[in-house]
């Protein structure tokens, strides 16, 4: 999709100045960090049935309400205070995914006690091998091989929200999988 500024940019992306920065500056950039990674974990599980962007906008009251997705801190959190998250306008209000916040921080903690990171965990799944370029968002799978290999090893390592279409999401938000089509300006060029 051609945009005033004279850059294609990905068909999903369309116009809305929060997408577009997002496409531009987040969406596909490998992520490392396991708090950057735990928090789009926690936010593609809060977009299940929403679009992104709903989510999107309501991202600082997710990390207001979330304690910046401190993981640390989430665990520890009492059913009383999830329970006060329903009250919260700044987040999507639904009580099974506010939980799984809460289950996928203790999952993560478990991990870490283990002697694993969150981000080693998460990219033991990167495809290997070249890809074929997505021409049309229409060649972008919903999931594939590897989000259902991810979405079965989170499910038993104790994380909510975490279906093969959440983690397909998840992975191209954060890298795992870069889908920006043929012709958008964010094409890594090799």
């Amino acid at each position: 999709m051609l945009h005033a500024d004279g850059r294609h940019r990905c068909a999903w992306c369309g116009t809305d100045p929060l997408y577009v920065d997002y496409h531009d500056r987040e969406w596909g950039v490998a992520v490392h960090d396991d708090r950057q990674l735990f928090e789009m974990l926690c936010l593609e599980g809060a977009q299940a049935g929403l679009s992104w962007i709903t989510v999107l906008r309501k991202r600082d009251g997710y990390r207001r309400a979330f304690a910046e997705f401190d993981p640390d801190e989430l665990a520890r959190w009492p059913q009383r205070k999830l329970d006060a998250l329903m009250r919260d306008p700044g987040i999507v209000r639904n009580r099974l995914k506010i939980a799984a916040v809460r289950s996928n921080a203790r999952a993560l903690l478990a991990l870490r006690d283990e002697g694993r990171s969150f981000a080693e965990f998460i990219w033991q799944f990167q495809p290997q091998g070249r890809r074929r370029r997505p021409r049309w968002l229409s060649d972008i799978p919903g999931k594939t091989a590897a989000s259902d290999a991810m979405s079965k090893a989170l499910a038993r390592a104790g994380f909510k929200f975490v279906g093969s279409t959440i983690c397909y999401a998840f992975m191209q938000a954060v890298g795992i999988i870069d889908d920006h089509q043929l012709k958008c300006w964010r094409v890594r060029r090799t």
